[in-house]
């Protein structure tokens, strides 16, 4: 049986909209509200926030609050690390998805000679840089952070000497970069990116699972030709970012998008993946109840996490 703790990052400086912090009570009122004891059972780490900067001007236009990032990263990154060297199975519940790249890289600093891949479901590719990105956003930022990628060739921006000096630590947390490499990500339900996160997919030929061909296949198939596609991989992490469901039902969240799966298609999927030996983290993000109706986002995302849970509890 595996030990589970679970790490909660309540913190939102990486998105563009306010309300993500709040995504981990709201998680918590709907385990309450469903009348369930989930969260007694399981030790619980509270990381630390830099949500105070939300208050303070922007520094980096381009990689805004990176600083903070960088603090956070350090914290969560230590953490991950710690839990799995004691052989806990860390559950992360974080704010919004800019810090899914501290979680990764606390995983490669727990096993640093082991190949980690990474299944990323989620609408957006989150594989912008301070280089390229269109908002400024760092929840845009985590994949291009964990395979240590600037992508010059695509460049939009001039960066300041402060920016550059963060984004390069960033990159390097625990002296290791890349933390996973290109072609040992899975992309799911990804359908909402820019040209210049689609040069990166297509100069690595990035895996990527659509929406359609979820439906098609089944979690079954899907989920039997994504370890396929990661059988070097000694260890995966499973990243969910509720946008990855359907405009339709996430309204609870910064940046719905259309054509995404049902929650039933991503409950199949995940639960199919957490039978699977060489899962060894789980991460949900993005709830952000400011934006929704009666907590739906929430409680869609605690049902996905209990079940979860339950299959990782009983293989």
């Amino acid at each position: 049986m595996k030990n589970i703790k679970i790490i909660e990052v309540k913190s939102e400086i990486g998105a563009g909209t306010r309300g993500a912090s709040l995504g981990v009570e709201a998680i918590k009122i709907a385990a309450l509200d469903f009348m369930s004891n989930f969260f007694v059972h399981f030790p619980t780490e509270t990381i630390e926030t830099e949500n105070k900067l939300l208050f303070e001007p922007i520094e980096s236009p381009y990689a805004k609050r990176i600083k903070g990032t960088l603090t956070l990263y350090e914290r969560i990154s230590k953490s991950v690390c710690e839990t799995v060297k004691a052989n806990w199975f860390p559950v992360v519940l974080s704010g919004d998805h800019s810090t899914a790249g501290a979680t990764i890289a606390g995983l490669k600093m727990a096993r640093p000679k082991a190949k980690i891949g990474a299944i990323w479901i989620d609408a957006h590719a989150d594989l912008h840089t301070p280089y390229t990105t269109p908002s400024g956003n760092m929840h845009g930022m985590p994949v291009a952070i964990s395979i240590a990628e600037d992508n010059l060739d695509c460049k939009v921006h001039d960066l300041d000497d402060n920016t550059v000096k963060q984004w390069e630590a960033l990159k390097n947390i625990g002296g290791i970069a890349p933390k996973v490499l290109p072609e040992d990500i899975v992309f799911i339900s990804l359908r909402d990116y820019e040209k210049e996160e689609e040069a990166l997919i297509k100069q690595y030929g990035m895996k990527v699972i659509t929406t359609n061909e979820v439906r098609r296949k089944g979690a079954e198939q899907v989920a039997r030709a994504v370890f396929r596609y990661l059988s070097d991989c000694e260890y995966i992490y499973v990243s969910f970012d509720v946008d990855s469901l359907d405009s339709s039902i996430s309204k609870g969240t910064g940046t719905p998008v259309t054509n995404g799966l049902r929650e039933r298609e991503v409950e199949d999927l995940i639960a199919k993946f957490m039978q699977h030996r060489k899962i060894c983290c789980f991460e949900i993000t993005e709830v952000n109840p400011t934006l929704d109706k009666e907590n739906l986002m929430a409680e869609i995302a605690f049902n996905i996490l209990q079940r979860s849970v339950n299959v990782l509890l009983m293989n």
